[in-house]
């Protein structure tokens, strides 16, 4: 038989036999709300880049705040728009945080944005359908690994902060990108079982995917942009 001759069954393709129902449609309402999230924030990074509002701390401050208030909002379905506003507001402040490295990666070469949001998507999506694939619970033991990757991950940034090496800096952006696609793993299949306990609170799970995906993508636009910097340090 010609291989080319068989038919792919697409419906097969997405099924997720280990996860029920329910749980399939809490995940596509905490991946519409990281849509969301994603396009609030572009609109704030964006609005910074233009205007050059809220510099300094002030972006950060507002982040933390409402993250805060989104944790003090109990989930209730007399809460969920009240909690949906809050998590656009947390997006369009983190957006605006990643203003100042937006201009920064722009001065270099605009399309390290592009290439950093294209790579961001690839990584966050083959990790998230591994995550979704594989057995329930399976990465789950990597909780501590990837708790204990944070902890070296601080200790080398402060350590760095009296070398000032840039070997040691790219070094820490590298192990931290390995650590964020593990957090990618353990975040998707840790919501899948909280859902599965009767969590429903998608609000607040995507939260935690839209943290990894920003951090995965603050640091591949470093990297891009040392990268470049490099290359053209040396054209000269």
């Amino acid at each position: 038989m010609n291989v080319f001759d068989r038919n792919i069954n697409f419906d097969a393709l997405f099924k997720f036999s280990q996860i029920s129902r329910s749980t399939q449609q809490h995940l596509k309402n905490v991946y519409a709300s990281l849509a969301v999230c994603m396009l609030v924030a572009t609109a704030g990074s964006y609005i910074y880049v233009v205007t050059r509002i809220f510099q300094g701390g002030l972006t950060m401050l507002g982040s933390l705040a409402m993250m805060a208030w989104l944790a003090m909002t109990p989930h209730s379905p007399q809460t969920e728009k009240k909690r949906l506003a809050i998590l656009a507001a947390f997006a369009f402040f983190t957006g605006l945080g990643l203003g100042p490295l937006m201009d920064y990666a722009i001065s270099i070469d605009p399309s390290i944005i592009v290439t950093a949001f294209l790579g961001t998507s690839i990584i966050f999506s083959c990790f998230t359908l591994s995550a979704l694939y594989a057995q329930r619970r399976s990465y789950l033991f990597l909780g501590g690994t990837l708790m204990t990757g944070l902890t070296v991950l601080l200790l080398v940034s402060i350590l760095n902060m009296f070398f000032g090496s840039v070997l040691i800096f790219k070094a820490h952006l590298y192990l931290g990108l390995l650590v964020m696609c593990g957090f990618v793993l353990f975040d998707t299949q840790l919501i899948i079982e909280k859902a599965e306990m009767g969590d429903k609170d998608y609000i607040w799970h995507c939260v935690d995917l839209f943290l990894d995906f920003v951090t995965i993508f603050r640091k591949l636009v470093i990297l891009l942009s040392m990268n470049e910097k490099e290359k053209k340090k040396e054209k000269k």
